[in-house]
């Protein structure tokens, strides 16, 4: 077998988002040496060159027997992927950026065209190699590419951009501004700060009320077991000052056990003895110092102090473990997540005596949702976190998302998602003219809706209306090209009405970003050598 390289490209003339010491050297100017510590924090290095924090080493994936090979040349990052089954052999994707400080892991971000996409691979600290993403560790074969959403890119980058209209990952220019954390992320725009030269105020969330004080840090650092964009609201427009909450919903499952997500230290801090007594004085910013991290050598005695500010009590310092000055290897131990590998992070219950620190394991996804540090939440919100909880596979929620949904009437008709999501359950329960009511009143709204295009055109084709549903389906391709799922319903549509040239292009279009799918490279094949037969010999087709 023929085996040869595919190399991709970025697009050229995109610029570099500018590095975070670059962004805040006007801070810099009267605040040295905060802006100079603030440089070596995890969030200042939570983005930044791909070639800046490289780990160059070969990775095999059993599962699927693909060899991941990161490395560097002439300046440039480069992950290389060989499937020695495939007919296509290698590919060559020069790598751009990298997401994560280090502390828990890092992975890598690169273009292909206008699109942005992650690596399968990452690196994790806690066990100091590669792995595959999360989802990924029993793929069988080179997995697609995956879209990076601007929403998983704003808590590790700056001034984020949106993706184009319609779109998951595509965009025009920048996809963000400025790498790693800069100081208006937290103090918001010191535009008139800079400009009188410090006399007028810029922002200090220290200075706010506690709901507004603490979104500065929820935003990022809360997930919940679901949170929901609130009905026209992007966190994209969230700047520092402004509750988190108006943009977004959070929900736990009122049964499960705190140590079983990934990204839950808010959580745990509120359940603390600490954080109940203190109240609203208590905030992150009681034992973080976001200007500073201590090193090593000075860990320890720092956050000792941290504890002392409250624990006071005369003599309390020297009678209390003096053997061992570190309160957290007692009260904050380090913990897994059943649900997340790889990963270890530090108890915030702040527990008297410390509990064991093997994983907890999550058993039952039931219990109901209830909302955290969301005062404002609406039904809408909570019926739309039931129906994101049905869509990443809790089938038991069908029945609870769809009353929720449906009893909300008109108070969602200008309501996209949420008309989506009934579309979505429509269709799902067999009723594809009320699917098709809502898709359309989706696209009423929103012209270049990726979830109502894509499943419109199919419920279209269904009903044999195939030029309607390839100009459907051609409205959602035409701004994702990327996406396999949407090439393949579309080229056996266009199959199905005769256009087999049309067919063939939309699928080598979409091998552009994925060139290793084994469906797709069949389908293409089969309609070369069958151009009046669009199904694959053996495989059921959707």
């Amino acid at each position: 077998m023929l085996l040869f390289g595919v190399c991709f490209t970025a697009v050229a003339g995109i610029p570099q988002a500018t590095p975070v010491s670059e962004a805040d050297a006007p801070c810099s100017r009267c605040h040295t040496k905060i802006v100079r510590e603030y440089l070596s924090t995890p969030m200042a290095n939570a983005s930044g060159p791909a070639i800046e924090n490289l780990k160059t080493v070969t990775y095999f994936h059993r599962p699927s027997g693909v060899t991941y090979i990161i490395s560097s040349s002439n300046g440039r990052a480069t992950l290389t992927s060989r499937d020695m089954h495939s007919p296509i052999g290698s590919v060559h994707l020069p790598l751009t950026y990298f997401l994560g400080s280090g502390h828990l892991g890092v992975t890598y971000l690169y273009f292909i065209n206008d699109y942005l996409f992650e690596s399968p691979v990452a690196w994790y600290a806690a066990s100091g190699s590669y792995d595959m993403k999360p989802g990924l560790s029993d793929v069988r074969e080179m997995p697609p590419a995956i879209p990076m959403q601007s929403a998983c890119l704003r808590c590790h980058m700056s001034a984020v951009q949106a993706s184009l209209p319609g779109t998951l990952n595509r965009y025009q220019g920048l996809p963000f501004l400025h790498t790693g954390i800069t100081c208006e992320s937290c103090h918001g725009d010191s535009g008139d700060h800079l400009r009188s030269g410090g006399k007028s105020p810029i922002m200090n969330p220290a200075r706010l009320d506690a709901d507004r004080r603490d979104s500065v840090c929820i935003s990022c650092h809360l997930e919940g077991d679901v949170s929901v964009e609130r009905a026209g609201k992007s966190p994209l427009n969230h700047r520092p000052g402004e509750s988190i909450s108006t943009y977004l919903a959070y929900y736990i499952r009122s049964s499960q056990n705190l140590r079983t997500r990934g990204v839950s230290e808010v959580e745990q801090l509120s359940q603390s003895t600490c954080k109940r007594i203190s109240g609203d004085k208590m905030s992150c910013m009681s034992c973080h110092d976001p200007h500073f991290t201590p090193g090593p050598g000075q860990r320890v005695a720092f956050y000792r102090g941290k504890c002392l500010a409250c624990h006071a009590k005369p003599g309390f310092d020297a009678s209390h473990h003096p053997e061992n000055q570190d309160c957290t290897s007692c009260h904050m131990r380090r913990t897994g997540a059943e649900n997340i590998p790889h990963v270890a992070w530090t108890d915030h219950r702040i527990l008297r005596v410390a509990e064991s620190t093997s994983p907890l394991r999550d058993n039952a996804k039931g219990g109901e949702l209830v909302p955290i540090f969301s005062p404002n939440s609406t039904k809408r919100d909570l019926a739309m976190a039931d129906y994101k909880l049905l869509l990443e596979g809790d089938l038991s929620l069908e029945g609870t998302a769809w009353e929720q949904l449906t009893k909300l009437g008109e108070s969602i008709e200008n309501d996209k998602d949420a008309l989506d999501a009934i579309g979505n359950m429509s269709a799902e329960r067999g009723d594809l003219r009320g699917a098709e009511e809502a898709f359309r009143r989706v696209l009423a709204l929103d012209p270049v809706d990726l979830t109502a295009l894509s499943n419109l055109g199919i419920l279209l084709a269904k009903q044999g209306k195939l030029t309607d549903a390839m100009q459907v389906l051609n409205s959602a391709f035409d701004n994702n090209n990327d996406i396999p799922g949407l090439a393949i319903n579309l080229a056996h549509v266009e199959c199905a009405a005769g256009a087999g040239a049309a067919a063939r292009a939309t699928l080598q279009t979409a091998l552009v970003y994925s060139p290793s799918l084994e469906d797709v490279r069949q389908l293409q094949e089969h309609m070369k050598d069958h151009a009046s037969d669009c199904a694959i010999p053996g495989k059921k087709q959707e």
